[in-house]
């Protein structure tokens, strides 16, 4: 059992495709997870494996997309009787939930976000270019891409095409992209005159990107966003390249221009949401317990009531018993 869900595990990162793993790190029965339950929740609150009954399940499940959105991993202690405002003074990466549900039990589960790598796009053959994919290679979360005029690829070693796909093929790469790589993509044009104009054409016609940088002068770059325009790109989309690229280091050799530029990348990436996550998909499957407060499956929980004309949702059935003796009172809350 334990060999086919890391083998899941390894299926997803090898397809690229976000989920968060919740594993279960401290219980205090009564409860019904056991220490190192885990599971894996997508980006659409879809949950394979057991951390804990309805309450416990829910929770976590808002917890990991949440987590997801971040990009970050958290400690989420689900506590009975915790205050609604209990994590305001909990430690940095730890969220106090409290727990709405009849059983006394408290239980900790870790939840680790595991989101596709950032693809860094580096277009040319020149010295910058070659520092950049050697070094953007050695950041944490990103994927080095290197795009190549098609005379450039005969200069390469078979061991060396590893991640080159050739310029013509460009747009078809960012079209294979899932949505979500797509979104986060970044890229440096460094071809320093051999071919700027058609990568950063293929690069503005996908969605806005949160960096794309354009090595030359200004002379040159201006010389390049005229002929984007004569070519019908909106100047407003022209102006999303950033030119120079880097930050202002004082860097003269291709090395530490490369850094500068990377260093500029990570600063203004750092401020990003993660794309691979769209809030939506998960509330539109969940609905509020009207009794606890508590999020539950509208698909899939059975515990449901009407009133005037309306269903309603329970973690269980005690919420829905308490629902049903005073059903007004409770609709009205729901609805406030």
């Amino acid at each position: 059992m334990a060999a086919s869900f890391f083998e899941r595990v390894a299926e997803l990162e090898r397809a690229r495709t976000p989920f968060a793993l919740a594993t279960v790190v401290v219980r205090h029965p009564p409860v019904s997870s056991h220490l190192g339950d885990r599971a894996i929740v997508f980006a659409d609150g879809r949950m394979q494996g057991f951390v804990g009954g309805a309450c416990s399940r829910d929770i976590v499940r808002r917890q990991a997309v949440a987590a997801m959105r971040s990009g970050t991993g958290r400690l989420v202690q689900i506590r009975p009787g915790a205050p609604p405002d209990a994590d305001d003074a909990a430690p940095v990466g730890t969220v106090i939930v409290p727990m709405a549900c009849t059983s006394e039990g408290a239980v900790d589960v870790y939840v680790e976000p595991h989101l596709p790598p950032r693809v860094l796009l580096v277009a040319g053959a020149t010295p910058v270019a070659r520092s950049l994919v050697g070094l953007g290679e050695l950041l944490d979360g990103f994927r080095v891409v290197r795009v190549l005029q098609e005379t450039d690829l005969a200069d390469l070693s078979p061991e060396d095409l590893r991640g080159v796909i050739a310029l013509s093929a460009l747009g078809e790469f960012l079209r294979g992209l899932e949505p979500g790589e797509r979104a986060s993509l970044v890229a440096v044009v460094a071809t320093q005159g051999h071919y700027d104009e058609p990568v950063l054409e293929t690069l503005l016609d996908a969605q806005a990107l949160p960096y794309i940088g354009l090595l030359a002068s200004r002379r040159r770059a201006a010389g390049v966003f005229a002929t984007l325009a004569a070519s019908g790109i909106a100047r407003e989309r022209i102006e999303r390249v950033r030119n120079p690229a880097g930050l202002d280091i004082g860097a003269r050799r291709p090395g530490d221009v490369a850094i500068s530029i990377l260093a500029e990348i990570v600063a203004i990436v750092a401020a990003i949401e993660p794309q691979a996550v769209r809030p939506e998909s998960l509330s539109e499957k969940l609905a509020a317990d009207p009794v606890c407060g508590m999020d539950v499956e509208i698909a899939v929980d059975a515990q449901r009531a009407e009133h005037d004309g309306r269903s309603y949702y329970f973690c269980g059935a005690g919420c829905r018993t308490i629902f049903q003796e005073d059903p007004s009172r409770y609709a009205v809350a729901a609805h406030a």
